[in-house]
């Protein structure tokens, strides 16, 4: 008996978003994937900006640098405890409508984060501002995955991702600029303003679709049941963090190993967005031939250009090449994971979908923090790439058994 290899396409999602497929097509599709997209623009340069303006956030609510860096934790909470809560409680809402309500409370918690008074208030304010995060970037992805035929969903999924990658090259280092200048306020009423205008898009731009009135929360919550669910998720939590394990210490690592001065650290981290980018236009292409193919390629093509980061890294500019390659490929494992999670799901597709972002923020929280140890061991500023190496080899592992178990699944069918 032959064996079913995993999905090899983008899916087509079932329930309540995709039974109303929309017949858009040129203009009309570009402007909704636009909308889309846009929010992702706006949350890709919120989550980001704080790290830029740390300084000017710690002295505006006056505590010290470490602590104010607390507010890019909370953040990263609001993004873990929001994903899940907003797939149980929003199932059944219509999708459109949920985006808006998204939006609309993502202004607000960055509208909130410029008119903070105390550190109180900012962390709150920064754990608001995360809770929509991951159920936007599921709920638009299935929005996404909808307006167009099968042999297009990687492509579309990707478009709405492409907002996070570009908010790295524009959107982040226009509104540090603008923090920096104007006062760090100014920088989140502008993030607050892109919520505005992505509501507005949402809708004038995207079809309204009835809600799915046979989803439950309890339907939801029995994604996280699912042992393809959980190993997937798991390969996201894992090998993503290989990716940033080395970003988090890329300036110290360009500079004492590299031999750099401070002033090429602009430079270095926009190789990381275009790269971002590049990574997520590549992985549309190759999602719409195979998901399942191009998780491996991602995480085996990440975990080699770790080593070889390691390897070279004293070659200074000569490794900025190789730092774009590592995003690339990281910028592949995020795309394939949502739509890989979007088909393992089953009906409980809002939660898999949501929860895609959960897990790499927590993938972003690993990798810091096993680089962090790495170097307090004395092991040098090489070692988080070696450590990225093994985090993405350790996530390729968990997908191969992803892999095994579907396998052995549909020969036992």
């Amino acid at each position: 008996m032959t064996s079913t290899p995993p999905p090899e396409t983008a899916p087509a999602p079932s329930g309540a978003v995709g039974t109303a497929t929309p017949a858009t097509g040129g203009a009309p599709l570009a402007l909704a994937l636009f909308a889309l997209a846009m929010g992702g623009f706006a949350i890709g340069t919120t989550e980001f900006v704080s790290m830029g303006l740390l300084p000017q956030l710690a002295a505006g609510v006056d505590v010290s640098i470490p602590t104010a860096g607390h507010a890019i934790s909370a953040y990263a909470l609001g993004v873990v405890v929001g994903a899940p809560l907003i797939a149980i409680l929003g199932a059944r809402l219509p999708r459109r409508a949920l985006l808006v309500a998204l939006m609309a409370a993502f202004a607000v918690g960055n509208a909130a984060t410029a008119l903070v008074t105390g550190y109180g208030s900012l962390i709150a304010a920064r754990f608001v501002s995360g809770l929509p995060h991951g159920a936007y970037f599921g709920i638009a992805s299935l929005v996404a995955a909808s307006l167009v035929p099968p042999h297009r969903r990687g492509r579309a999924v990707a478009t709405v991702m492409l907002g996070l990658s570009v908010a790295n090259v524009v959107g982040v280092p226009a509104a540090t600029w603008l923090g920096q200048n104007l006062g760090w306020r100014t920088a989140y009423w502008l993030v607050a303003a892109l919520g505005v205008l992505t509501l507005v898009l949402v809708l004038a731009r995207i079809p309204a679709t009835p809600g799915d009135r046979t989803a439950t929360g309890l339907r939801e919550l029995r994604a996280l049941r699912e042992p393809q669910v959980l190993l997937t998720l798991l390969a996201g939590a894992i090998g993503f963090g290989g990716m940033f394990a080395l970003y988090t210490y890329i300036v110290p690592t360009i500079t004492d190993v590299g031999g750099l001065p401070e002033a090429a650290a602009p430079v270095f981290l926009l190789a990381f967005g275009l790269g971002m980018v590049a990574g997520t236009w590549l992985a549309g292409r190759l999602a719409d031939w195979s998901v399942f193919r191009s998780l491996f390629i991602g995480g085996i093509g990440q975990g080699l250009l770790l080593l070889v980061f390691a390897l070279t890294a004293g070659l200074g500019w000569w490794t900025l090449p190789i730092l774009f390659g590592v995003t690339v490929t990281g910028s592949i494992l995020v795309v394939n994971l949502q739509l890989r999670l979007m088909t393992v799901a089953g009906e409980a597709q809002m939660m898999g979908a949501a929860m895609n972002h959960a897990s790499l923020n927590v993938a972003n929280a690993l990798g810091a923090w096993l680089g962090g140890l790495v170097i307090a061991a004395g092991m040098g500023y090489r070692s988080p790439a070696v450590v990225g190496a093994m985090l993405s080899v350790l996530g390729v592992l968990v997908l191969a058994a992803s892999g095994r178990m579907h396998r052995r699944h549909h020969t036992l069918d």
